[in-house]
């Protein structure tokens, strides 16, 4: 009787081996086809470094303007890939520390820079936001990419000097650098009458039916970047 329960248990322990070695093989080349699948796609690759306003915060995945944006692609059929490497919460400080190993992992051929908002609503110094933005769209030259900055705004009852020096800024780097500019991200959301429906709650994240306008704020703008 111990004779059969030992086979019976070796015979067990055996099929579960079998079943591991199995289910680390169908993994292995699940991995393999990854790399490869990315490795062989045509087209440039567009890499999106933002804040909450890029990375769908609060709003269901699939439906923010960077999502939106390969969905446009892919019914355009323009052979570019994108890469969404937005945080929640992201500051220009925080973006500039990550670009570096953002452009040596994905070799973009364009940088959408949107960020900077998180950086007023902490009350931080303009002129480090600016310094930030210039160091990333520097790196990203550097890199071979080419770059567009996503302008941002903040409301009025951040003073008028703040906030006009603020928006500005964005355009002053996008000059001083030769880059790509969006005005405003949020142009046709935030300045309407009736801003507050497009608003999730914290009136700061717009809801997933202001996307497709984001999206038409940035396409003009980026379609050019993907011919060069």
């Amino acid at each position: 009787m111990m004779g059969v329960v030992i086979r019976c248990e070796v015979g067990i322990a055996r099929r579960k081996w079998l079943a591991h070695c199995s289910a680390l093989l169908l993994a292995s080349a699940g991995m393999a086809r990854g790399p490869a699948h990315a490795a062989g796609a045509v087209g440039p690759l567009v890499l999106v470094v933002g804040d909450s306003l890029s990375a769908e915060y609060g709003i269901a995945r699939g439906s923010g303007w960077v999502a939106l944006l390969e969905q446009r692609l892919q019914r355009e059929k323009i052979a570019a890939r994108v890469v969404n490497a937005s945080i929640s919460g992201d500051t220009s400080s925080g973006g500039r520390s990550r670009l570096p190993g953002l452009l040596a992992q994905y070799k973009p051929a364009v940088v959408v820079i949107e960020l900077g908002g998180n950086d007023a609503l902490r009350g931080l110094p303009l002129a480090m936001t600016r310094d930030n933005l210039v160091a990333m769209v520097r790196a990203a030259k550097a890199a071979g990419a080419r770059v567009l900055v996503a302008g941002m705004q903040v409301p009025p009852n951040y003073g008028r000097r703040y906030g006009d020096e603020f928006a500005a800024l964005f355009g002053d780097v996008a000059r001083a650098e030769g880059t790509a500019l969006v005005p405003f991200l949020l142009a046709g959301v935030a300045d309407r009458a009736d801003a507050d429906k497009l608003f999730q709650p914290d009136r700061i994240h717009p809801l997933a039916q202001a996307h497709p306008r984001i999206l038409d704020n940035v396409w003009p703008t980026l379609r050019p970047l993907l011919r060069k």
